[in-house]
């Protein structure tokens, strides 16, 4: 196994059984399309070992990685130039479950996704602004061996409420970006303002306002005068706040 070389077998079988059985030996299926200098090329469906594919892969390059693709099990082997175009990924076991490779011709502009490196520390940030990353990768357009490993991106002028668009990016020469100009890439924003949370009153301080109403179902304060209306008890006790009449006195024995 070595960096930008890989070997694939063409796939006689398919269905859900057939690559379950493959990925038991660490393989998976795949597919092969695109085009090579002799003209187009039929999608062709193959096997990937998945260790040989991950070796091929250039560490700092990884999926525009341009792999010299041998392809066995026809009449003769094929030998093409190809990328790795896309990949499905389990998502709970996170391995490798299909790939699909573009057979390129290296003389021709292919579109690859670069990664964007943000450089730097932003002038507002003095001010408290806030680095909001919008863009995380370019889509560019370019011959496979052009094509750059990243693209930087320095943020330090940014002051708050600037913007960096992708126009501003620098490219290198041969490499033309294919996602929209005026899109933002990158800006500062302005701090958020902490909110500050009302606090409601106790219960004690409710209590102390001025000429607030017993709770319902309260008894009056001692001395308070009764409310409008108010009947003595079935005793006939006097209403609260009142004194009590006293009692007769008994008659003189004659």
């Amino acid at each position: 196994m070595e960096v930008g070389k890989l070997t694939v077998t063409i796939r006689n079988q398919a269905g859900k059984g057939a690559a379950t059985k493959l990925r038991a030996q660490g393989k998976v299926p795949g597919v092969c399309y695109g085009a090579s200098p002799d003209g187009r090329i039929d999608p062709l469906p193959i096997v990937v070992d998945v260790k040989a594919l991950r070796a091929a892969l250039d560490p700092v390059r990884k999926q525009n990685t341009v792999i010299d693709l041998t392809i066995e099990g026809g009449d003769q082997p094929r030998k093409l130039h190809a990328l790795v175009k896309d990949y499905q990924i389990d998502l709970i076991r996170r391995d490798l479950q299909h790939v699909d490779l573009l057979a390129i011709d290296p003389n021709k502009e292919v579109r690859a996704e670069v990664p964007l490196d943000f450089q730097g520390k932003p002038k507002g940030a003095i001010d408290g602004g806030q680095i909001r990353i919008v863009l995380r990768h370019l889509e560019v357009k370019a011959k496979p061996n052009d094509i750059p490993v990243k693209l930087s991106v320095d943020v330090s002028p940014l002051e708050i409420g600037d913007v960096i668009h992708v126009s501003t990016i620098a490219l290198p020469a041969g490499v033309t970006s294919v996602t929209g100009r005026d899109l933002a890439v990158v800006t500062c924003a302005a701090p958020e303002e902490e909110k500050v949370a009302e606090v409601a009153p106790t219960d004690a301080a409710a209590a102390a306002a001025a000429g607030a109403a017993p709770a319902a179902g309260a008894a009056p304060a001692a001395g308070a005068a009764p409310a409008a209306g108010a009947k003595p008890d079935a005793k006939g006790a006097a209403p609260a706040g009142k004194a009590a009449a006293p009692a007769a006195k008994p008659a003189a024995k004659k």
